[in-house]
């Protein structure tokens, strides 16, 4: 699969048409999905009418937007005009039918991006395994044995198999950068309030973020600037201009000031992960160490935080339909409805404190290096996992390290390393509120260094 940017240069040039390139995507899915389980609804025939309008724009000498002739897939959390918004989960495979794109979709499809499909992912995108009983699990494409991560599993997946070069997730507690990561393909989890939810299954409100997988930096950037900026429908989408992305990643990591995060992120991990760390902070000659103060307490707050609202938000439905609930998530949700309110007030409080320190920090370094999972994929049903001697459920701790980042809604690119592991692994590219700019130019830094370089299977 060609990057997204040569496609829509090659579409608008007239050198292929959008319609050519849905046929060869939609080959490739065909080809590829059965083992890998990533879609769990195509979209065909609208994306062949689609194409078609683009390339009529085109012949009709109008412009046909930025992304023209870009296939582009969706997890399916967000809302599809017509198709049915699953959030992962058999209790919605009854409702009716999106009357809407969700924001971020429609703005692809505004700028030329051609719509093939929604993708798969843990129930209500409580997990990062992907290991769905109702819809089945990914298949990482790199093994298709293990785990693709998740909860936007699918979305990572699609990318790592080469069936379509952009896909949108969510990411509340690391569910972006684990599946990245496990799949060898770039992500970025936005600042909160950047991008706009409106038209996305809300899982907890003030966790919530959505945005871009990629097989590059250059893409990664042009799906980002794409989708974000205000939006009405979202309380929580912020007016606050938004800083240039792409006409800046050239100037890679030059000036700035980056630190490698110590502490709680320097164990438990796994020798790839470790190496990961190394080589991108060799190349990014970053040597000093930081601490994040409480980052451990600030996990532990996320875990209550998560299942405190998500819990209270299907209390309803648990109540009235709990046989019908992915099993793997229903007694988290039971027992995070459980949680005292007293409890859920000291994590907030305690939010604050932690954000305000990380804030601090920021005074001092640019950006911060730090590892996006313990580990590489591990085959699927795993139940536990042994690093640096210490024996873990793995279903919680791949997002050891995401959590304590996406808590104050910090702008996370997920970069995959090029360290000698068998199978893919990222590091966490971390930088001050919206400056979503500086976690691209160093992800494109370490791209272009070689370093960095996404896994397609």
């Amino acid at each position: 699969m060609k990057s997204a940017l040569a496609i829509a240069a090659e579409v608008r040039s007239g050198g292929i048409s959008a319609s050519a390139i849905l046929a060869e995507t939609l080959n490739t899915i065909s080809a590829r999905d059965p083992a890998i389980n990533a879609f769990t609804a195509r979209l065909d025939a609208q994306a062949r009418r689609d194409a078609a309008a683009v390339d009529a724009a085109i012949a009709a000498g109008r412009d046909p937007g930025p992304l023209a002739g870009v296939p582009f897939a969706v997890k399916n959390l967000l809302d599809i005009a017509g198709v049915t918004t699953l959030n992962g989960a058999r209790i919605n495979a009854d409702s009716a039918p999106a009357t809407a794109d969700a924001t971020v979709v429609r703005r692809l499809r505004e700028r030329g991006a051609i719509l093939v499909g929604a993708l798969n992912m843990d129930a209500y995108a409580y997990g990062f395994t992907t290991e769905n009983t109702h819809y089945g699990p990914t298949h990482n494409p790199h093994a298709l044995t293990h785990s693709a991560g998740g909860s936007s599993g699918g979305s990572a997946a699609a990318i790592a198999a080469g069936m379509v070069p952009l896909t949108l997730g969510s990411d509340t507690n690391g569910s972006i950068r684990v599946p990245a990561s496990l799949c060898g393909v770039f992500g970025l989890k936005p600042t909160f309030g950047r991008v706009s939810r409106a038209g996305a299954a809300s899982f907890v409100h003030d966790l919530d973020h959505l945005g871009p997988f990629a097989a590059c930096t250059d893409d990664l950037a042009a799906a980002y600037e794409a989708i974000a900026g205000p939006d009405a429908h979202d309380h929580a989408c912020s007016t606050r201009a938004l800083d240039p992305v792409a006409s800046t990643l050239s100037a890679g990591a030059t000036g700035l000031r980056i630190a490698v995060a110590g502490g709680y992120f320097d164990g438990p991990l796994a020798p790839e992960a470790r190496a990961a760390i190394a080589r991108a902070a060799a190349t990014l000659g970053a040597r000093d160490n930081i601490v994040l103060p409480s980052a451990d307490t600030a996990r532990a707050s996320a875990f209550v935080l998560t299942a405190s609202t998500a819990g209270s938000l299907y209390l309803p439905q648990l109540r009235a339909r709990a046989q019908d609930f992915e099993p793997l998530s229903r007694d988290r949700l039971l027992a995070g409805a459980l949680i005292p309110a007293a409890w859920l007030h000291a994590a907030q409080r305690f939010r604050r404190w932690y954000h305000d320190r990380v804030l601090e920090i920021f005074q001092t370094v640019d950006a911060i290096i730090a590892p996006a999972t313990p580990c590489s994929a591990l085959p699927l049903g795993t139940e536990s996992m042994t690093l640096d001697g210490q024996t873990m459920a793995v279903r919680p701790n791949l997002g050891m390290y995401t959590q304590p980042i996406s808590f104050i809604g910090l702008p996370v690119a997920a970069v995959p390393i090029e360290c000698g592991s068998a199978l893919p692994i990222a590091v966490q590219v971390i930088a001050a509120p919206w400056r979503e700019d500086i976690c691209l130019r160093i992800a494109s830094a370490l791209e272009r260094a070689g370093a960095a370089r996404a896994r397609i299977a």
